[in-house]
């Protein structure tokens, strides 16, 4: 599905990661942890084509995407939940799950689409006229998942969904993930410090330290491994 093979990234002159690779299998979800500043905002910005990498190989299908343009990697499937959401405060919650619908296909499917997201995002149905800048942070962050989901991706990304939520809410958004992934082949890229639910929803994890890619394996060796107990789980 996804394959990076050698990412080199940064911004101006200044590096941040080396070397980095990593891979997504169809109906799989990955995690990408590690703490602030080291290097897992930087990498999916890579990826996504927000930033131009230096070198390295960005494959989705089998198809190269290292150093296109950030729309054409979204046309391909891959769409972004970015941290901090990024609504249009002032528009309703209506028009900005619409504007997930960027391609014909999601356009043709949007009427679908929000009944599904609203069975979802059942507070979403409730607030569909409302200013999204009026919404809790919950409620917002449900909303920047839901005009993702709308765009009908292949590759679902989601840096730092937990930040400065309520853990149920970081629950119910997990969840929904998890059962796309499972349920419809939707692949996921789940990006946190919050390891202890990055590794309850992942399959595999990948741990960056300092730009590189320091561990990986299956979610259970993660949360077993010594370093990690230590170093992100306080055991």
């Amino acid at each position: 599905m996804l394959k990076v093979e050698g990412l080199n990234a940064g911004y101006g002159a200044v590096q941040v990661l080396w070397d980095v690779g990593f891979h997504v299998e169809d109906g799989e979800i990955i995690a990408i942890l590690g703490g602030n500043g080291a290097g897992k905002t930087t990498a999916v910005r890579a990826v996504t084509g927000l930033i131009r990498p230096m070198s390295g190989s960005v494959q989705l299908d089998g198809v190269e995407l290292c150093g296109k343009k950030s729309r054409a990697i979204l046309d391909a499937g891959i769409v972004q939940v970015p941290e901090g959401r990024q609504l249009f405060t002032e528009m309703t919650v209506y028009e900005n799950l619409e504007l997930g619908a960027f391609s014909p296909a999601a356009k043709a499917r949007l009427p679908e689409s929000l009944k599904e997201c609203y069975g979802y995002f059942p507070r979403l149905a409730e607030r569909v006229g409302q200013a999204a800048g009026t919404l809790s942070g919950g409620e917002q962050q449900m909303v920047a998942v839901a005009r993702a989901l709308i765009g009908l991706p292949k590759l679902l990304i989601l840096d730092e969904p937990s930040l400065g939520l309520a853990p149920n809410v970081v629950d119910d958004i997990l969840e929904v993930a998890y059962g796309m992934a499972k349920r419809q082949g939707l692949s996921v890229i789940l990006v946190e410090q919050d390891v202890t639910k990055a590794l309850g929803t992942a399959d595999r994890g990948y741990v960056i330290e300092n730009g590189r890619v320091a561990l990986s394996g299956t979610a259970e060796e993660l949360r077993t491994n010594e370093h990690v107990k230590r170093a992100y789980l306080g055991i």
